[in-house]
């Protein structure tokens, strides 16, 4: 059931309802189990069984965990516990990458291994809630969270439907804790969520889905397309998968700010960062803290050596990489993350003084850079979003041979002055839609220090709803009808 959907919209004022038809703890959170099976179910209810088992696995790993001391025992539980969820993991979302690498492999030594394959069906969302029962195994193993006594409080936060399929990866104490009190409803918050659906909606529909077309006709056929093609869909495709994938999360805020629940900021206006660590650190934010938090420090982080810091950013970002698609251009996409990580490591251990020119607004976690725009400044982020784009390249390719493709096309295709004439063409072709994206990038630097765009609460009423209203339409009039899937979904 996606967020973009009739469905949903008929679905949620009847969960809404229910939720605030009981004021104690257990009718809300049982209403909000059952709406969120349901909610997966939509797409196939057979990998409820699944959920429901990740789930199990974690939280009977955390009442072990508070019986015996014994660091021995303990550590066997987390073994366990972490074994039976990459093994959910890697079957349904790594079986066939690794079988088809292993037949290439073997046909390019010479064997014929080829066979029937299983052709393993990917749950939806199923790297989101995997991770966070994970961070809650962890947590309580490392006695940063006493394990959940009760089930149905337990299950209904790792099912929380806004977040379920594509985040945020939310941290047991911070969401855990708001299941195990009931929930007053407050005026204010749904108003507040609201507008964070809103402003979902219109990045979805209005730009994400109808930049999707540019994108997917360049890179559809990426062996013929254009330079001016592939240059302008890899343009687009910035912007595509930004909105498209942070309308997602602003959604799930917002649904749950009307259940009474607060979720984290998932992205800080990536679009002005200034280096490869700014980027991470606003993009993704729930998952780049994850693979900090899990696998980065534990691994070592930023202690000992310059190789060992360089060795642990790049084995988290291909991680990372793979964590996004079983393809080797996904593994390829977190390597040119991982060494542009170490360059820019090595870069600020070289000039300490940058690291204080790349520094955020004090106090504002993920804000855009204080200050005023100087070419100094500019300069950093448009560097940093060209970097981003070449990298989005391998991440939107159907494989490293397109991948290359493209590479080739954008790096010797302007030498016909007949290419820049037709990348001139095709902007002013698309110049309503790319007038919008502008809109866009402006309206997120002029709010770069708010969450939401729209809480506009200083406004005037007339100009506060004039916003709401305008936006409203432009959803109706301008937004796509293809009901396209959110891109996350596939991971």
């Amino acid at each position: 059931m996606s967020f973009a959907s009739l469905t949903f919209f008929l679905f949620l004022p009847l969960v809404f309802g229910l939720h605030w038809a009981g004021r104690g703890r257990r009718w809300q959170n049982a209403v909000l189990l059952a709406a969120s099976y349901a909610f997966y179910a939509w797409w196939d209810w057979r990998f409820c069984i699944l959920m429901l088992g990740s789930s199990l696995i974690d939280y009977a790993a955390g009442a072990r965990l508070a019986e015996r001391s014994s660091g021995a025992f303990r550590r066997a539980v987390l073994i366990a516990a972490l074994g039976g969820n990459l093994a959910i993991l890697g079957f349904f979302k790594y079986f066939d990458f690794f079988v088809e690498s292993v037949l290439i492999a073997a046909a390019t030594a010479g064997f014929d291994l080829s066979g029937p394959g299983l052709r393993v069906i990917l749950p939806v969302g199923v790297s989101f809630y995997t991770f966070q029962t994970m961070s809650y195994t962890i947590d309580v193993y490392r006695g940063r969270f006493a394990p959940q006594r009760n089930l149905l409080d337990y299950l209904a936060f790792v099912s929380f439907f806004p977040q379920l399929v594509a985040g945020p990866i939310e941290r047991a104490a911070k969401l855990l804790p708001q299941f195990r009190q009931a929930r007053v409803f407050d005026g204010a918050e749904a108003t507040g969520g609201c507008r964070f659906i809103l402003w979902g909606l219109g990045k979805k529909l209005v730009l994400a889905d109808n930049l999707a077309p540019i994108v997917n006709a360049a890179y559809g056929s990426a062996a013929t397309a254009s330079p001016a093609q592939l240059a302008l869909a890899t343009f687009c495709f910035a912007f595509q998968i930004y909105c498209d994938f942070s309308a997602y999360s602003d959604i799930a805020v917002g649904v749950a700010r009307l259940f009474g629940i607060r979720l984290s900021r998932n992205f800080a206006t990536p679009c002005f960062a200034r280096s490869a660590s700014d980027f991470w650190r606003r993009w993704h934010i729930s998952l780049s803290s994850w693979f900090r938090d899990y696998v980065y420090i534990p691994l070592g982080g930023s202690r000992g050596a310059p190789s060992r810091t360089a060795r642990n950013l790049l084995v988290t970002a291909l991680i990372s990489g793979l964590w996004h698609g079983a393809a080797w251009h996904f593994v390829a996409w977190g390597a040119f993350h991982g060494l542009w990580l170490v360059a820019g490591h090595a870069w600020r251990g070289w000039r300490p003084s940058d690291r204080a020119a790349s520094g955020t607004r004090a106090g504002v976690v993920g804000s855009g850079p204080a200050g005023a725009l100087t070419p100094f400044v500019l300069g950093r982020m448009c560097r940093t979003f060209a970097l981003v784009c070449a990298g989005w390249v391998l991440f939107r390719a159907e494989s490293l041979g397109d991948a290359g493709r493209v590479y080739a096309a954008l790096a010797t295709g302007w030498l016909e002055l007949s290419a820049w004439r037709e990348l001139a063409g095709l902007i002013v072709a698309n110049g309503p839609l790319l007038a919008l994206v502008a809109v866009f990038v402006i309206t997120e630097w002029r709010t770069r220090f708010r969450w939401n765009p729209l809480a506009i609460e200083d406004f005037p009423v007339a100009a506060r709803w004039a916003v709401y209203s305008a936006l409203f339409w432009m959803v109706l009039v301008l937004g796509s009808r293809r009901g396209a899937e959110f891109i996350y979904f596939q991971f």
